[in-house]
């Protein structure tokens, strides 16, 4: 079966999210609490995974404006929640034409629905002559009883008329039993059971399912006991499953050895999965060990049997504890140990991933983009939420579902990508810039950056002088992120021989003027080719992160950073006296050990990306530093 649409209504966010068409990848872009992850949710609890949340509770999840008159009807005439549409394939089809009749389902769309009374109903079309035709081939009647028997309007008819023939053959008596097999004589109700068994469940994976680096084997089992489990929990209990361990195996001290050896094994099969398509860094591997508890550690690790699962990197020679390495790759790792469980399933799944790579870089996020191509997408029927333009493939642009809240209407899903307002589509929008910039970067115009959040901050600093009636970026500009400073010099080398019109924007740092004075000698430049950013904010060392207010740049960290951060920075708390405020919160970041003590060009700007509405607060000062900017490089566009 093949989910082909679905339809929520009345949930959360969601009046009616309209009929939604679903491809093998589906995309769903749309702002912060446009409904997306009310559409995912929605969806999941229809047919979920073993005990994962399969009830709508009306008091949580109906629409709370509306909830007053709702909850007079509810007992009597609840809502329905979700619609899911699903075609039969060619097997499910044969499949059921065997034991119902060919023909039995004039359509191979049938659809599943579920209401706040959690009540499942399936509908569907069928033919009873079908049935009963079929019914009739497997018996051995002749002559007035065979044409009688044709006759019969439905199955229950043909059991009447059979019955009173008297002493019936084997075969007349097989075809009576299989109809009184059936629930309630209904071959409609045997219909839906051969639909829950053929019906795909749903897979949801969040950020919030990454798995635990400390458990304590005692509580883990307490919570199985108790059917207490949360997300964390269920991809811990997967990631055992895939090494074939069982928490009662733990309570035995002499299994620890053979234990620890297994799941090694099993982080290391899935460590070899993980680096196929992480890209980032390839000197990590994951190491488990299980020890007894320290009573001087927080409930519930302070005592019993604790798994720890820790990270590797032996390009410094150093293990961490799973959940302080950085989130990218607990998050990576996280899921791939999930997936490979899911592998193990025989039956048919859908994967609702929300955010998936939430916290990963650029690159890793395209690496997850081709991990979902080749590994997800052909055999698991994926459905995800983002709001990064590495995360949309601007190549399969039908795959994209624009999620927005309408005043007055609620959420709206449409596959009218680019009809929708700029908040929603911007992510598209630099999802596409971002793909003429690597696809077609010797245009007849180039300017290079160093980086894809300086595209990101180009494209958002652009639209916002384009609002107040100035001059953006000319369009003409094909933006290249090169991926640093140190490659701005290689890049030129490469593609200057092409003739091309070449501009570069510099982030620049007194410690890059023997690198630009070589850049203003090569001759595939032209004399003003090279533009710094810090002669726009009258400081000589200088990051495009400078053109903005500082306390507004705060904000960005402050959004992206929320859950390291564990109070908001303020300007105050940078005491490095750098100018440049991207080195000062690098400095903040190293010397209080935020995060992994690294900080992120990139998480401001994807932050940025997700929070559209901050746009607006973006000061005048800012736009006129930008303004200058832009007429400075259009300048160096041929008439």
């Amino acid at each position: 079966m093949k989910l082909t649409r679905a339809r929520v209504t009345k949930f959360r966010s969601i009046d009616d999210s309209g009929w939604v068409s679903l491809d093998e990848v589906t995309c769903l872009v749309g702002k912060n609490e446009s409904g997306k992850t009310a559409f995912l949710q929605a969806l999941a609890r229809l047919r979920p995974m073993d005990d994962a949340p399969s009830e709508y509770d009306p008091v949580i999840d109906y629409p709370s404006k509306d909830y007053g008159l709702y909850r007079r009807k509810h007992e009597n005439e609840p809502d329905t929640v979700i619609q899911a549409e699903f075609e039969l394939g060619d097997a499910d089809t044969e499949g059921v034409g065997s034991s119902f009749g060919k023909g039995v389902l004039p359509s191979t769309m049938v659809t599943l629905s579920k209401d706040y009374a959690n009540h499942v109903v399936w509908t569907f079309s069928t033919s009873d002559s079908a049935v009963v035709a079929h019914l009739v081939e497997q018996t051995d009647l002749t002559g007035a009883a065979l044409e009688q028997a044709k006759s019969a309007e439905s199955p229950v008819a043909l059991l009447a008329l059979l019955g009173g023939l008297g002493e019936q053959s084997e075969a007349t008596q097989r075809v009576m039993a299989t109809i009184q097999g059936w629930p309630e004589q209904s071959y409609r109700r045997a219909l839906v059971g051969r639909f829950n068994e053929l019906a795909p469940r749903f897979f949801y994976f969040d950020d919030y399912s990454v798995m635990r680096g400390r458990v304590s084997i005692q509580h883990l089992k307490q919570k199985v006991a108790n059917n207490d489990l949360d997300e964390r929990d269920r991809n811990f209990l997967a990631f055992l499953a895939v090494g074939g361990a069982e928490l009662d195996e733990f309570d035995n001290e002499t299994n620890f050895e053979r234990l620890t050896r297994e799941l090694e094994a099993t982080a290391n099969s899935i460590g070899t999965q993980v680096f196929e398509y992480w890209t980032q860094n390839q000197s990590l591997r994951v190491n488990v060990q299980v020890s007894q508890a320290d009573p001087n550690d927080e409930p519930p690790l302070d005592s019993g049997t604790i798994l720890n699962v820790r990270i590797m990197n032996d390009r410094h020679g150093v293990t961490v504890p799973f959940d302080e390495r950085s989130r990218g790759f607990v998050w990576f790792f996280s899921f791939f140990a999930y997936f490979s469980d899911l592998q193990a399933d025989p039956g048919s799944l859908i994967l609702l991933l929300d955010e998936p790579g939430l916290s990963l870089h650029a690159k890793a996020q395209g690496d997850f983009l081709s991990f979902i191509e080749a590994r997800l997408g052909p055999d698991f029927q994926t459905i995800y939420t983002t709001h990064s333009p590495f995360l949309i493939d601007p190549g399969h642009f039908e795959r994209i579902r624009t999620v927005e809240d309408v005043d007055d209407k609620g959420t709206v899903i449409s596959d009218e990508v680019f009809k929708n307002d700029a908040d929603t589509v911007f992510p598209l929008q630099a999802a596409l810039g971002y793909e003429l910039a690597q696809t077609l970067f010797l245009g007849p115009n180039t300017l290079l950056v160093e980086g894809p959040s300086d595209l990101i901050y180009l494209q958002v600093l652009s639209e916002a002088v384009v609002s107040e009636g100035g001059e953006g970026l000319d369009p003409r500009w094909v933006v290249t992120p090169v991926g640093g400073a140190d490659k701005l010099s290689t890049f030129v080398s490469l593609i200057g021989a092409n003739q091309l019109n070449i501009a570069v924007l510099m982030d620049v740092a007194s410690r890059d003027q023997q690198r630009i004075r070589d850049l203003q000698r090569s001759r595939h430049l032209s004399e003003n080719a090279i533009v710094e950013v810090g002669q726009f904010v009258n400081q000589n060392d200088a990051d495009i992160e400078d053109l903005f207010a500082a306390g507004f740049y705060l904000k960005l960290v402050n959004g992206a950073y929320e859950q390291e951060l564990s109070t908001k920075l303020l300007l105050k708390d940078l005491v490095d006296k750098n100018p440049r405020i991207v080195k000062r919160i690098e400095t903040y970041f190293s010397d209080n050990e935020v995060g992994t003590g690294n900080f992120s060009h990139y998480r401001p700007a994807a932050y940025l990306l997700r929070e559209p509405k901050l746009l607006g607060q973006i000061d005048d000062a800012t736009g006129t530093r930008a303004a200058e900017m832009f007429q400075v490089l259009n300048s160096l566009l041929p008439d």
